[in-house]
């Protein structure tokens, strides 16, 4: 059985082009499906160890893996051919996202506490995001080097960049200034999957090991709300386009949908005996209707 890390919509603006998913595995193949019936049109080689993350440009004509070999490859989605490649340290490269425009690739950094923001025209490096400590100390920092970065997400307009780090702070950035605004506090542990809201432009959702799902006033520094009922690890989330509902992936080996409104969990799906086979990403489909517990959502 292959073991998945990474997971990515992709949304081709040339019709009649399909939806399509991108998986990133550690048998270091890219394969790319068919959203819709989850058909797999082809298997991308590249890499020379485990992919642990993909990325697809808005338009879908590109894409780009990290690998455990210390390499970003951008490649043309349909012909594999490879467009860029960035270096990147061991253990350097655990979540990449693409801003809304596609115009820069942002690239959480691993242990070196930063987030890297590469040109998508000329592939060259144009900023480092660097994460301070927080004032406060947290009652698991026994170390002095717990920044260490796995989850990045852009707001809805590209102006600001946040990113959680593995002793459970999430950092905000003003992406212009490349200018590190505040932490937002709340997780006690391991910030692993991160989401603005679609709708609510300050409005950004968190999954932890602490089990939680927060919800964050951005710009506020605010706490908003929590909602827990994974028995493990939440591993990843994401929002519908109409920001209503929550699908959440947990090591707990279950994916569950929220309603928003009720901050509940409507559904809960499972599927998987094996302890290997963790849900460590989730996505909800791009083509949804409004109500949560019609929703559509890949796992792996």
């Amino acid at each position: 059985m292959m073991s998945l890390y990474g997971l990515s919509h992709g949304y081709p603006q040339r019709k009649p082009d399909p939806h399509f998913l991108l998986t990133g595995s550690l048998d270091e193949t890219v394969r790319l499906w068919k959203s819709d019936e989850l058909v797999l049109e082809r298997t991308n080689t590249g890499h020379c160890l485990g992919v642990a993350s993909v990325a697809a440009h808005p338009l879908g004509r590109t894409a780009a893996s990290s690998s455990l070999d210390s390499f970003v490859r951008v490649f043309d989605v349909d012909s594999n051919a490879t467009i860029a490649t960035l270096e990147a340290p061991p253990s350097e490269v655990w979540q990449m996202k693409f801003d809304p425009k596609g115009n820069i690739l942002a690239v959480a950094g691993g242990g070196s506490a930063s987030v890297k923001l590469w040109d998508t025209n000329s592939w060259e490096l144009v900023a480092t995001l660097s994460i301070p400590r927080p004032e406060a100390t947290k009652p698991t920092d026994k170390s002095g080097n717990k920044k260490f970065v796995l989850s990045v997400a852009w707001s809805l307009d590209g102006r600001r960049i946040a990113c959680g780090s593995m002793d459970g702070t999430i950092s905000v950035f003003d992406v212009a200034r490349a200018k590190f605004l505040h932490h937002l506090e709340g997780h006690y542990m391991p910030v692993r999957s991160l989401v603005y809201s679609p709708s609510e432009p300050r409005l950004l959702f968190s999954a932890s090991d602490d089990g939680h799902v927060h919800m964050y006033d951005a710009e506020g520094k605010t706490l908003v709300g929590s909602m827990s009922g994974h028995a493990s690890w939440v591993l990843s989330v994401d929002v519908s386009p109409d920001g209503a509902a929550l699908a959440t992936g947990s090591s707990d080996r279950t994916v569950r949908l929220w309603d928003l409104s009720m901050r509940a969990a409507v559904q809960t799906m499972s599927n998987h005996a094996d302890q290997e086979n963790l849900k460590t990403s989730v996505a909800l489909h791009p083509a949804l209707c409004k109500r949560p517990d019609k929703q559509q959502s890949f796992c792996h």
